[in-house]
This record gives C-alpha cells, sequence and structure tokens, in this order.
C-alpha cells in the first residue's frame, strides 16, 4: 500500500471513529433537553401554577399596604417589584402569555458580516445544481442568524463554507485525503461544542432540580406533590392575610 493510501486509511478511520463520537454526543444532549424540558412542563403544572398564585397574592398584599400610606416611596416600590415577580411567574407557568422582548440591533457589524456572507455562499454564485443547493441551505441559516442579531453565527457559518469539505471535488486519492481532514476538522469542532453545551445544561438550576427530584423520587418519595400541598397551605394563608390586610 502507497503511503498516501495508508494516509488516507488512516484519516477515514479516525472520521469514522469521529463520527460514532458526535452523535453519541449529540443524541446524549438532544436527550437531556428533551427529557429536562419534559420535567419543567411537569414542575410547572404541579407547582409552577401554585408559586404564580402565591406571587399573585403578594403583589395584592403589597397594593393594600401601598394604599394605607400612599404617601410611602418604599411601599409603591415594594408592590411594583412585587407585581413583576407575579408576571414573572405567570409566565413562566405557562398562565399568561411571555411579551416578545425587543427586536435585536441591527449593528454596523452585523451588516459587515451579513454582506461578507452573501458575497462568499449566495446560491446566484454556484455553477452546479448541487452547489447551488447547498448554498441555499447555508444562506437561509446565515438569514436567520442575521434576524437574531448572531453576527458569530454568520462568522461561523462563513468558516463553516471555506472549510467545507464537499467544496472539494474528485475521486483521486488526494482530494479524498483534503476532504477527510477537513471532516475531522469540523466533527472535532462539533464534538466540543456538545460537549460544552452538555456541560452547560447540566449546571442550570433546572437539570439540577430535575436530578433531585427524579432521585428522590426513585427511592419511593414524591417532594412535587409534597411541595405543592405545602404550598396549598401558604395559599390559605396567604389568602386569610389579605383579607385581614384589606380590611384595616
Amino acid at each position: 500500500m502507497l503511503p498516501e493510501e495508508q494516509e488516507l486509511t488512516r484519516l477515514e478511520t479516525e472520521q469514522g471513529e469521529l463520527e460514532e463520537r458526535v452523535a453519541s454526543a449529540e443524541l446524549s444532549l438532544e436527550t437531556i433537553k428533551t427529557e429536562t424540558a419534559r420535567f419543567q412542563r411537569r414542575y410547572y403544572q404541579t407547582v409552577g401554577r401554585l408559586y404564580a398564585e402565591l406571587d399573585e397574592l403578594d403583589a395584592k398584599f403589597a397594593d393594600a399596604q401601598a394604599a394605607r400610606i400612599p404617601g410611602d416611596a418604599a411601599a409603591r416600590a415594594d408592590a411594583q417589584a412585587a407585581h413583576e415577580q407575579a408576571r414573572k411567574s405567570a409566565e413562566e407557568a405557562g398562565l399568561i402569555e411571555v411579551c416578545p422582548g425587543p427586536p435585536p440591533a441591527i449593528t454596523p457589524e452585523l451588516k459587515q458580516a451579513y454582506r461578507q456572507a452573501a458575497k462568499l455562499i449566495h446560491p446566484d454564485r454556484a455553477t452546479t445544481d448541487r452547489e447551488r443547493q447547498r448554498r441555499t441551505t447555508l444562506m437561509a441559516q446565515v438569514n436567520r442568524a442575521y434576524e437574531r442579531g448572531d453576527k458569530e453565527a454568520i462568522e461561523k457559518l462563513i468558516l463553516e463554507y471555506g472549510h467545507d469539505p464537499e467544496a472539494i471535488a474528485g475521486a483521486d486519492i488526494a482530494s479524498r485525503i483534503v476532504r477527510a481532514i477537513r471532516r475531522i476538522a469540523q466533527l472535532r469542532r462539533r464534538l466540543t461544542e456538545a460537549q460544552e453545551e452538555l456541560e452547560v445544561h447540566q449546571a442550570t438550576e433546572l437539570f439540577q432540580l430535575r436530578k433531585t427530584v427524579e432521585e428522590a423520587e426513585a427511592m419511593g418519595g414524591d417532594p412535587l406533590n409534597e411541595l405543592a400541598q405545602q404550598l396549598m397551605q401558604e395559599l390559605s394563608e396567604r389568602g386569610i392575610q389579605l383579607e385581614m390586610e384589606t380590611c384595616q
């Protein structure tokens, strides 16, 4: 076997191993995201709505206190903060629709990145149907990143396009070696990204809460329903407190 054939074999073996590792990492990441999202829905249905009701009672209680001392700026500020917390809790629990955030800023840097991507990737520059299809897919990603105001995503797409294995034509050994090298670089980047994203997700409060709850359930406990019972008791007590405050 010629040296270049040996190198191609080595590269293609490494590529295959990396493809397996990337697939495994992406599966783990998507599984954790799906399971955590499922837990989040269960959490909000069981106790999230009760927290929202508690926060709403707290806001009404703060309003009642501010009404008794209308000149107290601190009391008004407390009432405003309580209403903001109540709104946030209701949004998280799905009781009210989340207000859309402001549109992203279209900065000169973002525009420059978009123009650079369009010049490089636009489908009109394609010379074959296959190339046009590839460019169309990438350009759609550029457009979505621009709408989000995500300059880094556009720059990443430019980098990926410049190192795209599919840009190398030919079935000879040299072409296959270059394609394999570029594909390996892509896979290494994606593996690092997936591993970092997985670590970030596992560090979130929601993931840690899910882990704690599932461990307790595995031991026969029912922590969410127990918490719901406690919150219902607090709701009853807060309701009485609010009624006494408004009667003063």
